[in-house]
This record gives structure tokens, C-alpha cells and sequence, in this order.
């Protein structure tokens, strides 16, 4: 494979070394939180999360909220995916789940009641538009009666969607219910490989949509794919990518298929003889990469390209961008309020997860608990961490002296030993570290979970590391 550096339109660039990602690939997290999730414990609970709601509001100083709900339910399977989802044609479970749902809200609209302002809303699953329109009608009527939502101009409000689940008029309906990005599950054009996944989605049928969505005015519209999937291949991703490009999205997102089928069931239904070589799965990143790059993307960071002009990239150049568990956000930190089976919050310094079970989510609400089953409260240290991954996850670079007035530590003596583990990634020519900035370089940027690995604490405690995807 070549060795590319490859310009981006606002000066920032990749360095596209084919050889040095073959090394450094490992298993890691992908720091839509820190501590992980799977650092979190059982030992918090519901009452600890009502602890922290009650520090906001003795702290006095009111900030918005992003707001995420997970709508569990899909119609089929896509033997690729690893969401935390339920597969079901019986509709009347949907009802059900949507009761409960509202009641997960009120309970949150009263405990948040005076510190309520919604700037940021997200739907996922699962399949959100699994819902019927009535049913997503009486959705936001609900959240509007308990939450109140900043202008059309000022929030971002944004929801999954599965092309092959609604029409042009549903997603009219959508943007008239207040949604004003929308996120499109493509994965790969290509039919034999839409066939090994157990996704077809024609492309005109996709295209549709996309045309609805401009149509609608959504502000943003963004398109997912997958690389490494059953019977890809360069070539066909080359397709994909040219279709995608001619779509026009204003975000697209490429993510590397983590198969791990000891972890999630449906996997196992794929052939892995069907799957691509690693090296295979690099030239298509590569691929990716230039042509998504040719076409005027800009690189956000891990699997994320947008638009120049769209509010992600302006937020990068600007210094706003954040990371959550929904990925880039434009907006800065919020307190991240989170309803429905498995959702995670993050309200002050804790994090908090739903119970994964319909049968445990509706017993807990039941008892008029808040469906809490784990989660972490943060130490100083963890605090300290999180904003040097943040950081580097969304801007590249890090600047100690900023570090050193916002947290009682002395940098080159709190994290020495990370210093020196540094030194190994400067010699591999992914970083530069300085008296005061440790900064990521070009060649570096793809590999960022690596470089963000080296602050993780917990990564030093024994652990098996299959739970985690690989690096690239």
C-alpha cells in the first residue's frame, strides 16, 4: 500500500502509514466516556444519581442538558451490529415500552424541574422510527411538557434512521415534530454484501430518503458506513464510497466492523471465510480516506468526516467540539440526561446506566425507581483524565499549562510514567512532546485511541482486552 499524506481542506491532514497501523493495532476503547463503561460498578445505584442531580442544584449554576433515548426495537437483524436492541414484529411491545418510556421522563422532568433547558436531543436503538408517527407525536408532546427545548436554530436535535423503515412523508413528519439532523444506517451498497449482513437496502430506496430529508430542511443529514464486513472488498467499497459521495451527506462516518461473536450473538451468523484480510481492511480505510478527502471532507477525528461548512467542523476549528457517548457533539459539555433500556447519563462527575432488560426496566419503574443499575462516580484523578482524553480525542493537541490550572498537579510529575510511554509513540513518529503541548501528529491522528491509552488508568489493572474493538 502507498504511503499518503493527504491535505485537509482546514490544514489539518492524515498521514496515511499503512505500515505503522499494521504495529500499533491493538484492542481499545473508543472514549465515548471516560471511565468506560465497563468500569462501571453495582455498588451505584438510583440513590447516587439522585445525589448528583441534588449537587447541581445546590452548585446553582443552570446549564443546558442533552437529553438521549434509546429506542430498543428493530424488525430484523443485521448480523453485524452490537447494539443493545430487541427483535420483534409485535408491535404491541412497542406500546408497552413507550408507557414506561414517558414515565422514565416525567420522573427525570421533575427531578431536573428548573434546570430543564434542552440544547441537545438524540434518538438511537435499535431502530427509533420502529415507533409509528402517533407514537412519536406523543413522544415529543411528552418531552416538551417535561423539558424545555431551545429554538429550531440553536438545538441539535437528531435521530436514527432506517432507510428501509419509513417513507418521504414520515420523514416530512419528522422534521414538523422538531428533529432537525438525521443520521442514515447505510453500511454497504454493494448486494452481495448487504446479502452476507442481512441488510438489503437498494440504493434508490436510500437515495429516497436522503432526498426527503433535504426536501424536510433537516440541517444535517449524515450517512454511516462499515469497512471490513462478509464479502467487501476494495473494489466494492470503492463503489460504495462513489455513491455516497454523489448523496452529497454533510457528515459521514466509517466505522471498522468489530467482529466479536463471543460478545454479540448475531455475529456468529456470519461466515468468516467471507471476511476481508486485514490488510484488505486497511486499503479500504485508505480508500476512504483519499477519495472522501478529495471530495472536500474534513477529518473530524476516529471514523468522522464532515463538511467544511458543517457545524461539526466549524466546532473543531473553533475549539467547541465534544465527545459522548453519541459520538462528535458540536455542542460544549453538558450534563447528559439518558432514558430507556441501557442508556447511560453523565450528570455532574458520575456516570449512571440503565438496566439492559425490558422485564428489570419496567419493574424498577414500577416502584417509582429510576431504572439505575450501575455506574461510577468520579475521582479527582478520573476527572483529570477525562479532560486530557477529550482533548486529544477532539482537538489533537494538549496544552500542560492549561491542565495545570485546571487540576492541583504539577504535569511532568503527576504523569511521569505516562511521559515515558509517550516516548515509544514519539520514536513511532505519532506524537511530539513538548515543555507544554503534547501534540498528535499527522501520522498519529488515525491511531488516536492508542495515544489516548497511555493516560488510561484502568488499563493497567488486570483485564482481558477481546471486550474492546480494535484500534484500527
Amino acid at each position: 500500500m502507498l504511503h499518503n499524506v493527504i491535505p485537509i481542506a482546514n490544514q489539518r491532514h492524515i498521514d496515511f502509514d499503512a505500515a505503522l497501523i499494521r504495529k500499533l493495532s491493538q484492542n481499545g476503547p473508543r472514549y465515548t466516556s471516560y471511565p468506560t463503561a465497563d468500569r462501571f460498578s453495582e455498588a451505584f445505584g438510583y440513590r447516587d444519581y439522585l445525589q448528583a442531580v441534588a449537587g447541581l442544584r445546590t452548585r446553582g449554576t443552570v446549564k443546558p442538558l442533552s437529553l438521549y433515548l434509546h429506542i430498543p426495537f428493530c424488525e430484523s437483524v443485521c448480523y453485524y451490529c452490537a447494539c443493545n436492541k430487541i427483535i420483534t414484529k409485535n408491535r404491541d411491545k412497542a406500546v408497552t415500552y413507550l408507557g414506561y418510556l414517558k414515565r422514565e421522563i416525567e420522573m427525570q422532568g421533575r427531578l431536573f424541574a428548573g434546570m430543564n433547558q434542552i440544547e441537545q436531543l438524540h434518538l438511537g436503538g435499535g431502530t427509533p422510527t420502529y415507533f409509528t408517527d402517533a407514537q412519536m407525536e406523543e413522544l415529543m408532546d411528552h418531552l416538551r411538557r417535561w423539558f424545555q427545548f431551545a429554538p429550531d436554530g440553536t438545538g441539535e436535535y437528531s435521530i436514527e434512521i432506517d432507510p428501509r423503515t419509513v417513507s418521504r412523508e414520515r420523514v416530512l413528519s419528522l422534521r414538523r415534530q422538531g428533529f432537525n439532523r438525521v443520521s442514515l444506517g447505510v453500511q454497504d451498497y454493494d448486494p452481495a454484501v448487504q446479502a452476507a449482513v442481512n441488510r438489503i437496502q437498494p440504493e434508490a430506496e436510500t437515495q429516497a430518503i436522503i432526498d426527503a430529508a433535504r426536501e424536510a430542511g433537516f440541517r444535517s443529514v449524515s450517512i454511516d458506513l462499515i469497512y471490513g464486513l462478509p464479502k467487501q472488498s476494495v473494489f466494492t467499497m470503492a463503489q460504495t464510497i462513489d455513491k455516497v459521495i454523489r448523496a452529497d451527506p454533510d457528515r459521514i462516518a466509517i466505522y471498522n466492523y468489530a467482529h466479536m461473536p463471543h460478545l454479540f450473538k448475531p455475529q456468529r451468523r456470519i461466515n468468516e471465510a467471507d471476511m476481508p484480510s486485514a490488510d484488505e481492511r486497511l486499503d479500504m480505510l485508505g480508500l476512504a480516506i483519499r477519495k472522501l478527502e478529495q471530495a472536500g471532507y474534513v477529518y473530524i477525528g476516529m471514523d468522522h468526516f464532515a463538511k467544511p461548512e458543517d457545524d461539526l467542523a466549524v466546532a473543531q476549528r473553533q475549539g467547541r467540539l465534544h465527545r459522548n457517548f453519541q459520538g462528535y457533539s458540536t455542542h460544549a459539555e453538558m450534563d447528559l440526561v439518558s432514558c430507556g433500556v441501557s442508556a447511560i447519563s453523565a450528570v455532574a462527575a458520575t456516570y449512571s446506566q440503565n438496566v439492559k432488560t425490558l422485564d428489570a426496566y419496567y419493574d424498577l419503574i414500577d416502584k417509582n425507581e429510576l431504572p439505575v443499575a450501575r455506574g461510577i462516580r468520579l475521582s479527582m484523578d478520573d476527572a483529570l483524565r477525562r479532560t486530557i482524553i477529550q482533548m486529544l480525542m477532539c482537538h489533537f493537541e494538549l496544552s500542560m499549562p492549561s491542565i495545570e490550572q485546571a487540576y492541583p498537579v504539577a504535569f511532568p510529575t503527576y504523569f511521569a510514567a505516562e511521559l515515558e510511554r509517550l516516548k515509544v509513540l514519539e520514536a513511532d513518529g505519532l506524537v511530539t512532546v513538548g515543555p507544554e503541548w503534547l501534540s498528535v501528529t499527522p501520522k498519529g491522528r488515525l491511531l488516536i485511541r492508542n495515544v489516548c491509552m497511555v493516560f488510561d488508568r484502568y488499563l493497567s489493572q488486570p483485564a482481558p482486552l477481546p471486550r474492546y474493538s480494535r484500534t484500527i
